[in-house]
């Protein structure tokens, strides 16, 4: 019998459990079960980013290092951003992180008190949006909307809610499940806003690269508007974009001004990252662009197929969107996304993530992660389609 008197303070027993993980544990490792409801790709990382953390383990490399990241990975960091952004980044404001999620932690820890007010852009994944209420904060809610059939922001609206005892908005774009992308015009209103009633944004830019438009390098990006005394701290990390998502490495872009005591919460965090991993994260982004050019032709294949496979059956829709690795769809009729999640795997071996998990604005909807093979991609859709004959 538990002992009822053991247990950890009310705000984290207040947060909620992962309904992604509910689903996904109840059926992981099965033979005939389809995964989609993880954001990773089926792909293990490549060879030579591989070979390089092996390398650096048969050299002896596995010391403790600098917290905020040895000079090398801080510096491959700075120019990797540079050029992608067109604007000099320069390594004194990169903090790497032992994932993307301990620097969405980190900046939250440097910027929250308990009681503050913060406003995020939703629906979102669960932990970005829970991390402010470990801290004691509290987060309000700007839901994306559909306008003719596109996930879309309305800015006016997100501008009415930072109001000046607002401390953060945070931002994730392409968004997590229903890979909205932010626009050039939207982070120039959502700047100036922000600079004028000193209101922090934390962009979390983990699928920048990830934009389904061919034509452009990355997607639209706060770091290419960041002006000096901008109260932004971007996230960003090498799982998606390089295949790495088990090797736990990520960064942050930091006003300088933050450096010395982003140094102390990495130092109270996780001190400091295995030196072999970030020996395959500078393999990553110096030499990997080939990389991430083919992860991007194929994700707009599956992205074609799963979405033209989805709008061909009927009481199923789903929006368009700029960017990520997701469809989120909704079947008509079914208002339950845990429910439907769970039937899915059960009946039909069809592993997707329920909406109500990204918040109360993604109930009734399901994400599917289409970084997959066309053919996982035609036997999910083949799957779907035998439920809803049913």
């Amino acid at each position: 019998m538990i002992d009822t008197d053991v247990q950890a303070r009310p705000a984290v027993r207040a947060l909620s459990s992962s309904l992604i993980r509910e689903v996904a544990n109840a059926a992981m490792g099965k033979a005939d079960v389809l995964p989609f409801w993880f954001g990773e790709s089926d792909q293990p990382t490549p060879e030579f980013i591989r070979q390089a953390a092996s390398d650096a383990m048969m050299a002896g490399e596995t010391f403790y290092s600098q917290n905020l990241g040895r000079p090398y990975l801080r510096q491959a960091i700075s120019d990797y951003l540079s050029a992608l952004h067109g604007r000099t980044i320069a390594p004194e404001r990169i903090a790497a992180t032992g994932s993307g999620m301990s620097g969405l932690q980190i900046a939250n820890q440097l910027v929250l008190s308990p009681g503050d007010r913060v406003v995020a852009v939703t629906p979102l994944w669960p932990n970005i949006s829970e991390v402010p209420l470990i801290l004691g904060a509290k987060v309000d809610r700007v839901s994306l909307s559909i306008v003719d059939g596109r996930w879309t922001l309305d800015v006016a609206r997100l501008l009415e809610a930072l109001t000046p005892d607002t401390r953060m908005v945070i931002i994730n774009s392409p968004n997590n499940p229903t890979g909205w992308m932010i626009d050039d015009e939207s982070i120039k209103e959502i700047l100036a806003h922000c600079r004028k009633y000193g209101i922090w944004v934390l962009a979390d830019e983990v699928y920048e690269r990830l934009a389904y438009d061919p034509a452009v390098a990355s997607a639209p990006s706060f770091m290419r508007h960041y002006q000096d005394g901008d109260r932004v701290i971007s996230v960003n990390s090498f799982s998606k974009a390089w295949s790495m998502t088990g090797w736990r490495i990520g960064w942050m872009v930091i006003p300088e001004a933050l450096a010395q005591d982003a140094t102390k919460l990495v130092e109270y965090n996780f001190s400091c990252i295995f030196e072999p991993t970030q020996r395959a994260a500078t393999k990553a982004i110096r030499e990997g662009e080939a990389e991430v050019a083919a992860m991007r032709a194929k994700l707009g294949r599956t992205r074609k197929l799963l979405v033209e496979g989805l709008s061909a059956m009927n009481r199923v829709s789903v929006p368009d969107a700029g960017g990520a690795m997701y469809a989120f769809l909704k079947v008509e009729g079914y208002d339950d996304s845990l429910d439907l999640a769970q039937r899915l795997v059960r009946e039909t071996g069809l592993g997707l993530a329920p909406g109500r998990a990204f918040g109360p604005e993604g109930e009734g909807w399901l994400r599917w992660c289409h970084a997959t093979s066309e053919e996982k991609i035609a036997d999910g859709l083949t799957r779907l389609q035998d439920f809803l004959r049913k």
